[in-house]
């Protein structure tokens, strides 16, 4: 299985074994990861999963849509190249490693 490591605002890592197609929200909801809300469910009708992506990986990613590229401009913490909606990004093998970073706030 792929790992995802979540990095909290205070530096703190959590690194998550999920299963390919898992989203990176539904990971973190899943197992109480601090700092990921998902109030909408993971339908890209809120920005209370905005993730900063680590470098390494940020080009595996399928490119931002519509739906994303528009609630981005909804997040409570600043808009980077990095930021990304993490219902957006489905775990594959591809992105065994992925790190992402979680903002001081979500709301």
């Amino acid at each position: 299985m792929p790992h995802v490591t979540y990095v909290a605002a205070d530096r703190s890592e959590q690194t998550l074994d999920l299963p390919v197609g898992t989203t990176v929200m539904r990971g973190a909801l899943s197992h109480g990861v601090d700092g990921i809300v998902g109030q909408c469910g993971g339908y890209v009708q809120c920005a209370t999963c905005h993730v900063y992506v680590g470098p390494d990986l940020l080009d595996r990613l399928e490119a931002v849509g519509a739906d994303e590229e528009r609630m981005l401009g909804f997040t409570a913490g600043p808009r980077t190249p990095s930021s990304r909606l993490s219902c957006r990004i489905e775990v594959t093998e591809d992105l065994d490693g992925l790190q992402v970073r979680l903002p001081e706030q979500q709301i």
